[in-house]
């Protein structure tokens, strides 16, 4: 795909269609900590109380549609200098390159926005193969598993740590 028609910009509620029509795929959630997001007023409400909010959230757009999102949200405190990486993207748009395309638009930008952040870090479940593959792309660095780790979806999971550093 042509990574001119790609951009990444904050959520807005007009943005409600196009968002339930990927967050109600549980293809797309599966590897999610929410899981699928059903009904039109779900829709507007998760916008309106999570994405919107959020510190550091962008939704993936194709031509100014929403096809899915990347969230970066960096840690408190003493932490502040390390971030935590979560995405998706609507089926439809799979194996295309948009998703690599604005993880690198994201990336780029955030350490332009958030001066103090030095590190992004994305957890990936060990059996998703695709999102291990997205990331190693963008440049980002496995740093090694996590057994037992995350839990999702009434299960912990061993992950994968990856990193990528403001200086790479």
């Amino acid at each position: 795909m042509d990574s001119s028609k790609i951009s990444l910009r904050p959520f807005k509620v007009s943005d409600a269609d196009d968002f339930l029509s990927w967050a109600k795929d549980e293809r797309v959630t599966h590897y999610l900590r929410w899981g699928p997001i059903t009904t039109g007023e779900d829709a507007v409400k998760h916008l309106k109380e999570v994405a919107i909010p959020h510190p550091w959230r962008r939704s993936i757009c194709v031509d100014d549609r929403s096809i899915g999102y990347v969230s970066i949200r960096p840690r408190p405190r003493n932490d502040r200098h390390r971030a935590h990486l979560g995405y998706a993207i609507s089926a439809d748009f799979w194996g295309k390159g948009i998703m690599t395309a604005a993880l690198k638009m994201a990336i780029s930008s955030v350490f332009m926005d958030v001066p103090y952040l030095v590190r992004v870090e994305g957890m990936v479940e060990e059996e998703n193969k695709r999102s291990q593959r997205v990331l190693e792309k963008v440049g980002f660095r496995k740093e090694g598993l996590l057994r037992k780790y995350g839990f999702n979806r009434g299960e912990i999971k061993d992950m994968f740590v990856y990193s990528f550093l403001s200086t790479d």
